[in-house]
């Protein structure tokens, strides 16, 4: 298998003013992709192209735009807008392709570059392959780009995402609704207040910024789940009915109900599962998610009569599993239904075929106001979660976890340590030099015995990785929401 040397789970990332997040690396990047994109394609291929509000994007648009047009591309530039926007206008246009400018949930010092096919999903392992290779044959420098054009500007376009978000539920009326809605001074920052105002939502608006600085900084979907207190006390003062907050690049959505708890990613799936089999609308009877879905989800499903089906952690995985049970089963008036407890949800149908968090959000909505007096809460008690931590720490480096020193044994110990383990993820992260642990118990543990557990994971791998001590470690309380403290 060949392994990639750039791309990673979610594409290229890295730290802005280094390779590979330099305008020189992204041009030659921008050569590559658009030489094997466009292989075999009739007449010019069309990129669109859009990013976050990161400091960096316009000077990294100008240098990808560049080596695109150099490799013989048309590029449109979309502006600041959501990656699912980008997902949805690659379609929409029958583009060859569609480019991100963003790193997501992290600092606003990181930046990437994410491409999607001209179905508007990630690109394939073989076409990662091919822009690898060019890259690696690739002689061409350059390092200045003033002057040089973020693309064809189409203002249009960003109207037409909006209008297909409007058309998600034509006749809803959010006018009995207060939201708070976290945009993470990310891609959301415009869109999303839009969206809930053009519907009628009476709306607090926060962390709506766009100058870059602020990306992500203490706001958006992980601060939410990792501090939720700060958002559940603005949502008492507000006096509001729920929260919504986004990541980035608005790709991901948390919930808050009116009692400052948190709504994650398996809870909408579930609330989402069991009304579309009610329905007689969930694509395949089966509900997708990864391997890092709480174990309770999985016990709902049968309850419920739908199928849970599991893949790898990622995604690109969930999608390609919508894809699989899209041929094996008839589509016409059905959504596929698929996500992680991230957030990250996406409701697979003919023009969508990626996570929208203003869509998803909408989803949720719109169940909560079928009901006269509904509140999110009473809907968010359908699924009653274990105990899980997800613990993720720096490394040195990531050397095969199978070949660590005692590694494996310790790992094999976790039953003893928590008698009530349901199940259990250990992995390196596919973006970021980390790793990390999911741990899950039922009732004979709780969130603390199994936290300490996972701290004790955490301080030995470091230890075997060669890190630095006192290098970054969080366990983050997947239940219940907030970062549980070293014992």
């Amino acid at each position: 298998m060949t392994l990639n040397r750039y791309f990673g789970t979610d594409g290229i990332r890295g730290t802005f003013g280094e390779e590979p997040m330099n305008p020189a690396f992204v041009y030659r990047l921008g050569l590559a992709a658009g030489k094997a994109v466009g292989a075999g394609l009739e007449g010019q291929p069309v990129f669109v192209i859009g990013r976050d509000t990161r400091t960096s994007g316009p000077v990294l648009q100008q240098a990808l735009a560049t080596g695109l047009r150099e490799s013989g591309a048309r590029v449109l530039d979309l502006g600041i807008i959501p990656t699912p926007g980008i997902a949805y206008l690659t379609r929409f246009v029958r583009a060859a392709a569609g480019a991100v400018i963003s790193a997501s949930h992290n600092p606003a010092d990181e930046n990437g570059i994410k491409f999607l096919n001209n179905e508007g999903m990630k690109l394939s392992k073989e076409q990662e392959e091919a822009i690898e290779a060019n890259l690696a044959a690739s002689t061409a420098e350059r390092t200045d780009f003033e002057g040089e054009r973020l693309g064809e500007a189409s203002p249009h376009l960003f109207q037409a995402y909006m209008q297909d978000l409007y058309a998600t539920f034509p006749s809803l009326d959010l006018g009995s609704l207060k939201i708070v809605v976290d945009c993470s001074n990310g891609a959301a920052w415009h869109a999303a207040p839009q969206v809930f105002r053009r519907l009628g939502a009476n709306l607090v608006a926060l962390h709506t910024e766009n100058d870059g600085r602020q990306i992500n900084a203490d706001c958006g979907s992980e601060y939410l789940r990792s501090m939720p207190a700060v958002l559940a006390a603005r949502l008492v003062e507000e006096k509001a009915d729920l929260a919504i907050a986004f990541d980035g690049d608005t790709d991901r959505v948390i919930l808050m109900d009116e009692k400052g708890n948190l709504v994650d990613g398996d809870h909408m799936l579930a609330l989402l599962a069991e009304e579309l089999h009610t329905q007689g609308r969930l694509l395949g009877d089966a509900l997708v998610t990864t391997v890092m879905a709480n174990g309770a989800l999985k016990q709902f499903a049968g309850q419920k009569g739908f199928a849970l089906l599991q893949t790898p952690v990622g995604d690109k995985y969930v999608t390609e599993e919508l894809l699989s049970l899209a041929k094996l089963n008839d589509a016409e008036g059905k959504l596929g239904l698929g996500g992680e407890q991230s957030g990250h949800v996406i409701l697979y149908d003919e023009d969508h075929r990626t996570g929208d968090g203003i869509r998803t959000a909408l989803f949720i909505l719109k169940m909560l106001t079928d009901t006269p007096g509904q509140t999110l809460s009473r809907l968010a008690t359908h699924l009653e979660k274990f105990s899980q931590v997800v613990a993720s720490c720096n490394v040195a480096s990531k050397i095969d976890l199978n070949s660590l020193p005692g590694f494996q044994e310790r790992l094999g110990r976790l039953k003893d340590d928590l008698p009530g383990l349901v199940q259990w993820n250990s992995r390196y992260s596919g973006t970021e030099p980390k790793y990390r642990l999911m741990l899950e118990a039922d009732q004979r543990s709780s969130a603390q015995d199994v936290a300490r557990v996972a701290w004790q994971v955490c301080d030995l791998i470091q230890e075997l990785t060669n890190t630095p001590p006192g290098a970054k470690i969080e366990v983050l309380n997947v239940s219940q929401g907030g970062l549980m403290p070293r014992p």
